[in-house]
């Protein structure tokens, strides 16, 4: 979840709070059924938050997750790359070695006609 969205749902938690305690304040009551009002209105305030912070930190760890998740297949595919290009390569090393070690005993055979 964005920071933006973050931000819009906690103005938009805290709008409505505000907004209720001045309905509140200003409702023709008495001073106890105003005070009993705000108690319950702030208790569900407090369960709204509870709920949103309890979804926010839901979606952050599915996030963090799957990005944790896409994170080790990423490396896991580049080293498995870097492995097969490893092998390739040890493989024409020992090719060109082949061919060397091939070149180097003909070298060697021309050069006991030559001393002999």
């Amino acid at each position: 979840m964005s920071d933006n969205s973050t931000n819009s749902v906690v103005a938009l938690l805290t709008g409505a709070a505000v907004g209720a305690v001045f309905g509140i304040l200003y409702a023709p009551q008495s001073g106890k059924d105003t005070r009993e009002q705000l108690r319950e209105e702030a208790f569900k305030a407090k369960d709204k938050i509870g709920d949103q912070y309890d979804e926010l930190s839901s979606q952050v760890t599915e996030y963090a997750h799957t990005a944790r998740n896409n994170f080790e297949n990423k490396v896991g595919k580049l080293f498995n790359k870097a492995s097969d290009q490893a092998d390739d390569i040890l493989a024409g090393m020992e090719k060109e070695l082949a061919t060397l070690r091939k070149k180097n005993q003909e070298l060697v055979k021309e050069l006991d006609k030559l001393k002999g």
